[in-house]
């Protein structure tokens, strides 16, 4: 069970590996986006944030304090719900849409990363990590 543990790390963290290099190499693209959002010093708000969840995302993989990693995500995914997929903001139908999908994604990845947290700060936790549970 600990590989499967472990693959199951590697692929939830990959959207966030994805992204956070995203946030790095994009960082024009998404920060205007951001500043359309009125995200003060969205340049800045944007190079935080990549590095941000690839710390999250590389201790939750590495099984460095896999707890905290996985908790870690939990407001930058319910900050992107919130700020980014504002859905109900929307005026045409097609807009609403596609935000509602990326508002309700945001906050099931939430949920996953909840739910990484209670299994890797259990007494119980799977292995294959290098370091243990922060908060167990």
């Amino acid at each position: 069970m600990d590989v499967v543990a472990l693959i199951a790390r590697i692929a939830f963290a990959a959207i966030f590996i994805g992204a956070g290099i995203g946030h790095l190499t994009a960082t024009d693209a998404m920060a205007g986006y951001a500043a359309a959002k009125k995200i003060p010093m969205a340049r800045l708000a944007v190079q935080v944030s990549g590095a941000y969840i690839l710390v999250a995302s590389a201790l939750l993989v590495l099984g460095i304090w896999p707890d905290f990693g996985a908790v870690a995500l939990v407001p930058f995914l319910l900050t992107t719900a919130f700020v980014f997929h504002d859905f109900w903001t929307q005026e045409s139908a097609e807009a609403r849409q596609m935000e509602q999908q990326q508002f309700l994604k945001d906050l099931a990845l939430a949920g996953g990363a909840l739910g990484f947290f209670v299994l890797y700060a259990s007494d119980a936790h799977p292995g294959l990590n290098l370091v243990g549970p922060l908060f167990a």
